[in-house]
């Protein structure tokens, strides 16, 4: 009978493969490689949404489970809310006017959208929200009204502008006077005014409006349903911003940029100019500045986002610099692809708007290059929905950290930790209005 020894046989199998795990270790990432960013991380990391969140933001339940004070048998007049820019903007004014006719016990009128000539939009709340569901979905929250009574639609309603006050002011000592000498007012709430201090049946009615009651019209649902499913799956929505009255406006300097850009933000840029010098690194430091396509693809490459990831993107008219990101990321998709050309064309600013805003609530992800109106609504609704896949790229963390001049890794790594960072806790998921924070 022959016995042979294991230890020799191990020995020589445990260095051989400590070897091989040092010769694996020591060879450098190839720079040619589709998958570097990958490299430069432990084996076994997956891309951001498989981090374990610690924090998510959910409807809170004091508006959930109708916690609603009775309408008032008499109220004391009717608002109108009167809502200027963007679609989202307008959708934004609106809420905080549905809960500012609750809060003065007053009867909401349909909103009056006021769109710039520059959108060449002249659709109205009508032409973009169902106002059957709406009223519908308000019954308890405020009482909503299609028409005025014929004595007091003949008159134009007696204007109240709170956009531009700033500080602690008081809708009930600065607005409630006019409702209640003239009876019909309209206003445009102002963006300082701090919504914590409402009693929570006016929240109730501002969540209730902006979360439950606004839906598409049937024809624009059907549209942005078709688009949705024309989107390959799984896909990203990526709300990208870098168009020149962005960048105009945000008084930032870039190097870099091809001539047509620079022609354009110039054409944008009127009185305001960008700051130079030292100014110019403090703005920029502050996270002040719009994420060009590139850089964008830079941070989601460090968050491990595949470059074969299909990607819808959510962007204005007049992008610029999108070759930035479509040589990393091929798979990119436009309402213009994928709409038929008849369809396209009969869009204006409300409608591509509600479009991206539709697609982007729907999306397997959601990211923002940006904190704007429509993302804040986005992230909201996708909470709202329990879709928790939503970050924004953080302008300051990638600005910061370029400005120290380090290593392409430790550049990489440093973005990864920030962005998870927020992914984890929650930052920037929902706004505090209307959601709760709830712990995992």
């Amino acid at each position: 009978m022959v016995v042979f020894s294991v230890k020799p046989l191990f020995s020589v199998l445990l260095v051989t493969l400590s070897l091989v795990v040092v010769l694996v270790f020591l060879s450098p990432p190839s720079p040619f490689s589709a998958n570097w960013v990958s490299s430069y991380f432990p084996i076994g990391k997956q891309d951001i949404w498989s981090v374990r969140r610690v924090v998510e933001w959910r409807p809170c339940s004091w508006w959930l489970n109708g916690h609603l004070t009775a309408l008032p048998s008499e109220n004391n007049g009717y608002i109108r809310v009167d809502c200027y820019g963007g679609l989202n903007q307008m959708r934004r004014d609106f809420c905080d006017g549905v809960g500012i006719a609750r809060l003065l016990n007053a009867t909401l009128v349909l909103p009056k959208f006021e769109v710039a000539s520059y959108w060449n939009e002249s659709s109205g709340f009508a032409d973009v929200y169902d106002v059957d569901y709406f009223i519908q979905q308000m019954n308890g929250f405020v009482k909503v009204v299609r028409e005025l009574p014929a004595e007091i639609a003949l008159k134009e309603p007696f204007r109240v502008d709170c956009s531009k006050r700033k500080g602690q002011f008081d809708y009930i000592e600065s607005v409630l006077p006019s409702l209640l000498e003239h009876y019909y007012i309209s206003i445009t709430p102002s963006m300082s005014q701090r919504r914590d201090r409402y009693p929570l049946y006016a929240k109730s009615a501002l969540c209730q409006a902006c979360y439950s009651a606004l839906r598409l019209t049937r024809s624009l649902e059907r549209k942005a349903s078709e688009l949705l499913e024309a989107i390959p799956k799984p896909f990203l929505s990526l709300h990208l911003r870098f168009e020149p009255d962005m960048v105009a406006y945000s008084q930032c300097q870039y190097s870099g940029l091809s001539p047509t850009s620079m022609k354009a933000i110039e054409a944008a840029r009127g009185d305001r100019q960008p700051w130079t010098g030292e100014l110019a690194k403090v703005w920029r430091k502050r996270g002040k500045c719009p994420l060009t396509p590139n850089e964008t693809a830079f941070i989601l490459q460090s968050l491990d986002i595949p470059s074969d990831t299909n990607i819808y993107l959510a962007a204005g008219d007049g992008l610029m610099e999108i070759e930035g990101l479509t040589s990393i990321y091929t798979n990119v998709f436009t309402k213009s692809s994928l709409l038929n050309g008849e369809d396209f064309t009969s869009l204006h600013g409300n409608t591509k708007a509600a479009l991206d805003y539709y697609v982007s609530i729907n999306s397997d992800s959601y990211i923002a290059t940006y904190f704007g109106n429509m993302d804040k609504m986005v992230a909201a609704m996708r909470a709202f929905k329990g879709l928790c896949k939503t970050l924004f790229l953080s302008r300051r963390a990638f600005s910061e950290l370029t400005s120290h001049g380090l290593s392409e890794k430790e550049l990489i790594q440093g973005l990864w930790k920030a962005h998870t960072d927020d992914f984890v806790m929650g930052r920037g998921s929902a706004l505090p209005d209307c959601f709760c924070e709830f712990k995992l």
